[in-house]
């Protein structure tokens, strides 16, 4: 995180005494990254927090990738996915590498432990669903369009509102699928597995002080940080189960393991929604990178929000045909029109692997030249190594997505002629227009 905040009750400097009421220290913590170098917090526990034990293996989280030597185009409809397990076991990994994971989770329970990712950071993209995360840095409460960002190693727990129908409509109040297919919410989670951290690309903030710089899409007041509720006081036995290796570990905690009364730093979960996020707009179609949002080592996140749309009179107003020869890019749609694609719909993905040429399915460029806005709401994840596909993955795809681009794009041209613009040649308004011939005639004398 770029900047520094506090919580609860401190003492006045680090490493001191710091006592209970009942006159017994807080037990000090230093949580924090790359070897005492990185960004870190210092938490204050009413209890040891090496306390546990248990450490029972529950379940491997070692991923299975297919095709791995197939690569096109993949499009996935998500939203017939129904409900299982909770915020962390109904997760269903779709993609992924050496770098990250990507999974979509429609829960049909709450959880009745608590979880710590000890393997990498998670950034949680809420589609629909309200709730609250109770963590040991404080409590965010969550709700559609909302990026939860937890860093590895912070334990914390879900509990969702459940969804409810609107008794003069009978359609679920919040707009969203119903009910019975989506009982609480859904979540999109693009999860690091390469040991990197989630945060702002390094051209937003400031070198020298962290501070987001003014030409950022959005800056500090639209992060939403960890509140109170901060602190549990409570014996007992609480589960927490830790991923860690590949596996989810059970240990027991003989106190409730959000115990912490205070603490500072830089190290902490928070939410932006994707609301708040400022589309920079040009006269030209302007390229995805400004589109960017979080980054981490080999892996970019992005936020393609309603916006003006291109204001030169002869604009193209839907994205160029590209290449992107050093990146896979998978996009996971939201909701509105998404103006370069035909079929896609609300929890689609697509995957456009690096190096073949992507870009408006038929009829859309000229579709979209009256356009003046768009009002398309998705998440993009560009990674720099291939993407692989999960038997899950597979069992959703929609094979006829790669001939999608099939067929005429601008009806009438296809003559065998060759046209070029009159006012390159010096004559304004002039089109002319020249037979194909082969190389040796043009060559010829």
């Amino acid at each position: 995180m770029p900047y520094y905040t506090k919580l609860g009750l401190l003492p006045r400097k680090r490493h001191v005494q710091f006592r209970r009421p009942d006159g017994a220290l807080y037990s000090e913590e230093l949580f924090g990254t790359e070897g005492f170098s990185g960004p870190s917090s210092t938490m204050y526990h009413i209890h040891p927090p090496t306390q546990v034990y248990g450490w029972k293996p529950q379940y491997s989280t070692t991923v299975e990738y297919l095709e791995r030597d197939i690569m096109r185009m993949r499009h996935l409809k998500s939203a017939p996915m129904p409900p299982k397990g909770d915020f962390v076991t109904g997760r269903v990994v779709l993609f992924g590498n050496a770098d990250c994971e990507m999974a979509v989770c429609n829960p049909a329970e709450q959880m009745a432990y608590h979880f710590k990712n000890g393997q990498g950071d998670e950034c949680i993209f809420i589609h629909f669903g309200t709730g609250v995360c109770h963590s040991m840095l404080g409590s965010l409460r969550f709700g559609p369009h909302d990026y939860l960002v937890m860093p590895k190693g912070v334990i914390y727990t879900i509990i969702w509102d459940k969804r409810e129908n609107d008794p003069a409509t009978g359609k679920p109040k919040d707009g969203g699928p119903s009910v019975e297919s989506c009982p609480f919410g859904k979540f999109l989670l693009i999860e690091t597995v390469n040991g990197s951290h989630i945060g702002p690309p390094p051209r937003y903030v400031s070198k020298a002080t962290g501070q987001y710089l003014e030409h950022s899409p959005f800056c500090e007041r639209d992060l939403r940080l960890p509140e109170m509720p901060l602190t549990w006081d409570q014996r007992g036995d609480f589960e927490v189960r830790i991923k860690a290796r590949d596996l989810v570990h059970s240990y027991i905690y003989h106190y409730h393991p959000l115990d912490v009364v205070g603490w500072d730093g830089c190290y902490y979960p928070f939410i932006f929604n994707i609301d708040d996020f400022a589309p920079i707009t040009g006269q030209l179609h302007m390229p995805p990178p400004i589109h960017q949002t979080f980054e981490a080592h080999n892996f970019v996140i992005c936020s393609f929000c309603p916006r003006m749309l291109d204001y030169h009179p002869q604009a193209i107003k839907v994205p160029y045909n590209h290449s992107n020869l050093d990146s896979d890019e998978v996009l996971y749609y939201v909701e509105g029109n998404f103006g370069s694609r035909k079929g896609i719909e609300v929890g689609s993905l697509t995957l456009h692997p690096q190096g073949i040429p992507h870009g408006p399915h038929p009829g859309t460029i000229e579709a979209s030249l009256s356009a003046t806005h768009t009002g398309e709401l998705a998440v993009m994840c560009d990674t720099f190594r291939p993407l692989f596909p999960t038997k899950a993955a597979l069992d959703l795809d929609d094979d006829k997505y790669p001939a999608s681009w099939q067929g005429e794009h601008f009806p009438g041209l296809a003559s065998g002629k060759m046209h070029l613009n009159g006012a390159s040649n010096g004559v304004p308004g002039r089109v002319p227009v020249f037979e194909h011939r082969s190389v040796a005639n043009v060559w010829a004398p």
